[in-house]
């Protein structure tokens, strides 16, 4: 009895050997990995595949925007500052917010429709056109609240804590970004170097600058077979994606991550430690980043 099932256990121990089926998540991201290093599939794909994974387990609260960044309409003040408000934001979706309470959200097509068509006299003539606000607890699964966006046709959610005070917002937008990364529109500031000068020998480095060109601005030699950009070269270095706030120093210059994610770095300030390298220093190159808090746009 005893010789059959430990007979059974070896065929079954074999069986997993030889077998492709994964049978964990980390089974599964290792299969991609190796299939990605034959060239089965590119970088590109296996970045989403990795996104849809972790939309499968991320929570609201790790993606939301937090409630002191929101771009709320304050339903006491005129017709005209509200207006003014919407065309100098240009968001699409606005909360509006009375006695400090959401009331509803105001959608800018709704609102230049009403002004067309002649509808939009007065300030009361808003609340006519407000849209129901969607309300969701931070711990909600986002795949849970993608499939909830694709029925409901809504784009946007606010998100509330456990004592149901207002944490923050949440878009279709953000959680379609956790899969194919930043989604760029025409109201996004386009970035026109890789590398800018932001104080003195302050610089703001993006993530993806490719070392050769990382190189030659700063006149250094950084060699790595590994990595062709500079967020690659550090993650090497590191042994692990760099996070916010996190520091790296070489002999010559001081990283320090601005923006990342748990997949990625995105950007960084690089400190230049020796003063006297005329080439990055010259005043041709004083254009400055602005490196602000996120703006809430909707």
């Amino acid at each position: 009895m005893s010789d059959s099932t430990n007979g059974s256990s070896w065929i079954e121990r074999l069986g997993k050997v030889f077998s492709d089926e994964p049978e964990s998540r980390e089974d599964l991201v290792s299969i991609l990995k190796e299939s990605r290093s034959v060239g089965l599939i590119d970088a590109d794909a296996m970045f989403m595949i990795q996104g849809v994974l972790d939309v499968s387990e991320a929570r609201v609260r790790d993606i939301m925007i937090p409630r002191p960044q929101i771009e709320v309409i304050d339903a006491s003040i005129p017709l005209d500052q509200i207006l003014e408000t919407m065309l100098e934001s240009s968001h699409s979706r606005y909360p509006v917010m009375q006695d400090n309470e959401i009331v509803g959200i105001l959608l800018a097509k709704d609102v230049l429709r009403a002004v067309v068509k002649g509808e939009l006299k007065a300030k009361e003539d808003l609340q006519r056109i407000y849209r129901e606000p969607v309300f969701i607890p931070e711990s909600k699964r986002l795949n849970v609240l993608l499939r909830e966006f694709k029925a409901s046709r809504n784009h946007l959610a606010l998100v509330v804590d456990e004592y149901a005070e207002l944490a923050g917002l949440v878009t279709i937008e953000d959680v379609l970004e956790q899969i194919v990364g930043d989604i760029e529109d025409e109201h996004d500031v386009e970035e026109t170097s890789n590398i800018q000068k932001r104080t003195g020998t302050v610089f703001a480095v993006q993530a993806v600058t490719p070392i050769e060109e990382f190189n030659q601005f700063f006149d250094i030699n950084i060699e790595t077979e590994n990595s062709e950009t500079i967020g690659g070269f550090l993650a090497v270095q590191l042994g692990h994606v760099p996070a916010v706030d996190e520091t790296f120093e070489t002999e010559q210059l001081i990283f320090k991550v601005l923006k990342a994610n748990e997949r990625r770095a995105e950007l960084f300030e690089v400190k230049v430690i020796d003063m006297e390298k005329q080439s990055i220093t010259d005043d041709s190159l004083d254009s400055e980043l602005n490196l602000g808090p996120t703006d809430a746009a909707v």
